[in-house]
């Protein structure tokens, strides 16, 4: 039952040939046991065998008593007789009827071919007949099953995540990620790339997020920020000559968590030197080809290159899902001058044909509305329109729309992919032209969710060409869309260095960047780097940092400009987006060993957690706030007053 409700799991790793299988299980052979217990087929029997594993299912069928041994290869049923049984024969049928689940036990005994066959199972041809049974350990009733499906809520498996590995569908994400790990290093190392660790322990630098701190001991009131990516030690390697360079690197953000985020998550980070943004393109399209076609055998076909305008302007998002249509339409023209204040006020408005849905009901109506204005989606208003079956039409602003209205609406719907029928539903958003693209964007992929239309295969793209600028409203300022050493467009380095930092077409400069894209997810994103300090001195400048400040933040890169930058470029991959993709499920935290809760907390530790007074004062650190678990002050940090200083 276990295996047969895993089969889907353990499908990839069966495809691989006898051989590879063959070699892998000799390698398993310890002073403790001959096999694994995935590993036994009709070949073995008559082998007198040992095994070790856990205690999946223990039943006395009064003449006999079977044990379902696990490990992580697999499942052997081993025997012990009864009838017919010697003294020491009955003392071990005995004392398998005394094994609980998930003891610890190591069995010898003689292969022998199965009477009742289960095809489920690799092993499901054979049997062990047991001569001697040996309990390594014995366990507490575990707090959940361990079973592919269980009865164990999330917080409970987070809490006891050790047992919650043994359960396949946690193990097979693990062998998954290592899976992909392996490829990743063989291939780039294949392609000459070097692997080099970069420090853990780094400066303080603005990259978007909010870094995590760690006070120094030996230098009082100073502290170390966890790096958010290792972006200014992958550019100095190449400014050191190393040419290609690779990490699969953790990093650390202290932000808002969700399903695909994780304060610490891992990196494969990647730079190359004397390359244009084709040749990076190339080169990890063709690394990902290649992790699809070992993982999921699927011959993905070349990405399509879509840039960033297109895809706002077709998707309303820089990530879009292109498993379906349900395209934007832009009828701004067509929806102002009838009085509805809603769009004659608007820069935009946008429609989206939802296939099928024209007959829902006032109730589901209302539904899609609260989806569209929460704060997923974020749109100001939801305006319907109804294209029912008998050709007719139906509004949510009637009063200020006709049939004539309708039909040009239709019409432009009609020139996008999929079209506008009857039966269809047209949402529309209405606003401030980006805010608008943003919120139907994400409008669109809950839509596509609720259609079912994002549920199988892949379609790979890359969004190039990204705005270099953002605006702030609240900080009055322009920042960096990516990170500041992005270099813009050759075609446009003048027209930056022309204008003011404030000035309105800084919005239009282009950057050297690109998202790889897969199912409506970014699984990665790079750009190529300015490699000229005068340039990088110009973009800090716009981001509204003085020079002191830059020198001060960055001195160390700009320095290392001055000594024979080549030009150099990159992206990274987010290996835990890629694992949750590749293995088709919707959270990171499958794919981690030992991740942590939505509140950052790691339940099995729990931690993050309060420090003694002593360990305090050697940090030169006060705290002040609410009392922790353990009776220390935790919350905002004020050094003591030595510290000052």
């Amino acid at each position: 039952q276990v295996f047969k409700r895993s089969s889907m799991h353990l499908a990839p790793l069966l495809r691989r040939s006898w051989s590879t299988i063959e070699a892998a299980m000799s390698c398993v052979k310890t002073a403790n046991r001959t096999h694994s217990c995935g590993e036994l087929r009709l070949a073995n029997v008559g082998n007198q065998v040992t095994l070790c594993g856990w205690v999946q299912v223990a039943r006395d069928m009064n003449h006999f008593s079977f044990v379902d041994v696990r490990d992580r290869y697999g499942i052997t049923q081993v025997v012990f007789p009864k009838e017919g049984a010697d003294e020491a024969g009955l003392k071990r049928y005995e004392a398998s009827n005394k094994l609980g689940r998930e003891f610890v036990i190591k069995v010898f005994g003689k292969v022998v071919e199965r009477s009742n066959k289960n095809a489920n199972r690799p092993t499901g041809e054979v049997e062990v007949i047991a001569e001697s049974l040996e309990v390594l350990n014995s366990s507490n009733t575990p707090p959940f099953k361990i079973e592919d499906i269980t009865d164990g809520q999330e917080e409970t498996r987070m809490r006891y995540r050790y047992l919650d590995i043994r359960r396949n569908p946690i193990k097979e994400a693990l062998l998954l990620r290592n899976k992909i790990t392996r490829l990743v290093r063989n291939h780039l190392g294949d392609r000459d790339f070097c692997e080099i660790e970069t420090p853990v322990l780094i400066k303080s630098t603005p990259e978007g997020a909010r870094d995590f701190v760690v006070p120094s001991r030996m230098n009082p009131g100073q502290f170390y920020a966890l790096p958010q990516s290792p972006q200014t030690f992958k550019q100095l390697l190449m400014v050191a000559g190393m040419d290609r360079y690779f990490q699969i690197v953790k990093c650390f953000r202290d932000e808002e968590l969700r399903a695909d985020r994780q304060p610490e998550f891992t990196q494969i980070d990647c730079e190359m030197s004397f390359v244009a943004q084709e040749d990076i393109l190339r080169e990890f399209e063709d690394m990902i080809r290649l992790i699809f076609k070992e993982v999921v055998q699927l011959e993905l076909p070349p990405f399509e290159r879509m840039e960033y305008t297109d895809a706002m302007d077709r998707f309303g998002i820089d990530k879009p899902d292109l498993r379906f249509n349900m395209e934007l339409v832009d009828i701004t023209e067509a929806a102002k001058g009838r009085d509805f204040k809603i769009f004659d006020e608007a820069d935009i408005v946008i429609a989206m044909c939802c296939k099928g849905l024209a007959e829902w009901s006032g109730k589901k109506l209302k539904e899609l509305e609260k989806t569209a204005t929460g704060q997923e989606s974020g749109a100001s208003a939801l305006i319907w329109m109804k294209y029912l079956n008998d050709g007719s039409f139906d509004c949510s602003a009637k009063k200020f729309f006709s049939d004539e209205q309708y039909k040009v609406w239709v019409e432009k719907a009609n020139a996008r992919p999929g079209g506008c029928e009857p039966g269809d539903l047209l949402c529309i958003f209405a606003g401030p032209k980006l805010k608008t693209q943003e919120a139907m964007g994400k409008f669109r992929h809950l839509m596509g969710t609720e259609l079912g239309l994002r549920s199988g295969g892949f379609k790979a793209l890359w969004v190039v060409n990204f705005p270099m600028l953002e605006w702030d409203e609240d900080g009055g300022r322009f920042d960096a869309k990516h990170h500041p050493f992005t270099s813009p467009w050759t075609e446009d380095i003048e027209k930056m260095i022309s204008l003011d930092k404030k000035d309105p077409r800084l919005a239009d400069i282009r950057a050297n960047a690109y998202d790889m894209v897969i199912n409506g997810v970014e699984v990665g994103g790079g750009s190529i780097r300015i490699h000229n300090r005068d340039l990088q001195m110009k973009v800090f400048s716009v981001l509204g940092m003085s020079e002191e400040e830059a020198k001060d933040k960055f001195g160390f890169l700009l320095g290392a400009f001055e000594h024979g930058a080549p030009p150099h470029g990159g992206l990274a991959f987010g290996l835990d987006r890629l694992c949750t993709i590749l293995g088709g499920k919707t959270s990171i935290r499958d794919y981690i060993a030992f991740p942590k809760n939505n509140q950052g907390r790691d339940t099995m530790m729990d931690t993050p957690s309060g420090i003694t007074p002593e360990q305090l004062a050697e940090l030169h650190i006060e705290t002040v706030g609410p009392k922790a678990k353990g009776g220390e002050k935790v919350g905002e940090a004020s050094f003591s007053p030595a510290t000052r200083t």
